[in-house]
């Protein structure tokens, strides 16, 4: 049986270690959201996959913690668990920096107007005119603070404090693929159409999830985003680009 462990880097006691099912285990950064944490779970992950890790077998972050998933017919489970304790408690994670091989991406967006209509009613709730919090957003480097609730979906931040909004006491009943929205100071790009209590503020042509194609899920957490803003009369011809949206990319140093 496998036994939570638990190391202490920075502050109360992280990262933790904890069991995940039979055959994994959550290296924990933190119990709120900020980027310090979010760094150390990106750069935990990384040095995890170049550890030569006797039995791991998958990876993933979430938006302060990395999971290890490990061969379920290993003789002895509990050296995989010593290994990552060590691996954990060997350096201090948050003052890690960002690993190797993340992106810029600069994706074009159509903000406010019929294709996104809840700017103002966001813009409003951040205290901002619809002009400055279209500003605000496209002058923010955005990272890709993990991929999570749909294939290839990021949750990017952070926006500055002013964008510490709630989601909406209702949900929209359904937003398209491509949406932008809003809420807690960060963003999040849809893949799927849905319905959502985050604000719909902008629109893109950019298919984060791409069935079929070589790399299907086409974010990774890590890579930077930058939105800029197009007139609406764009739009059209952003998807006739196909599934880029005009996106372009170029690697990080």
């Amino acid at each position: 049986m496998i036994q939570a462990a638990t190391g202490a880097t920075a502050g109360a006691s992280w990262p933790r270690i904890a069991p995940l099912g039979t055959d994994g285990l959550l290296v924990s950064f933190g119990d709120t959201l900020d980027e310090a944490a979010n760094r150390a779970a990106l750069a935990f992950r990384a040095a995890a996959q170049q550890a030569g890790l006797d039995g791991l077998c998958e990876t993933a972050t979430s938006l302060a913690s990395a999971y290890l998933r490990f061969d379920p017919d290993l003789d002895a489970p509990e050296d995989f668990v010593a290994a990552v304790t060590r691996l954990a408690q060997g350096r201090d994670w948050f003052a890690e920096s960002l690993p190797q091989g993340r992106r810029l991406w600069r994706i074009p967006c159509v903000f406010g107007g019929d294709l996104a209509p809840q700017l103002t009613e966001a813009a409003a709730a951040a205290g901002l005119t619809p002009e400055a919090a279209v500003r605000s957003i496209a002058e923010t480097r955005l990272r890709v603070q993990t991929i999570g609730f749909a294939p290839g979906q990021p949750y990017l931040g952070a926006l500055g404090p002013e964008w510490e909004i709630p989601r909406q006491t209702a949900l929209t009943d359904r937003i398209p693929v491509g949406a932008l929205c809003v809420a807690i100071r960060q963003m999040v790009l849809f893949t799927v159409s849905t319905p959502t209590g985050w604000r719909h503020v902008g629109q893109t042509a950019f298919r984060g999830f791409r069935p079929g194609a070589d790399a299907p899920l086409v974010l990774r957490a890590g890579d930077e985003v930058i939105f800029d803003p197009v007139p609406a009369d764009a739009y059209a011809a952003l998807v006739a680009q196909g599934p880029a949206g005009g996106a372009t990319a170029k690697e990080l140093a």
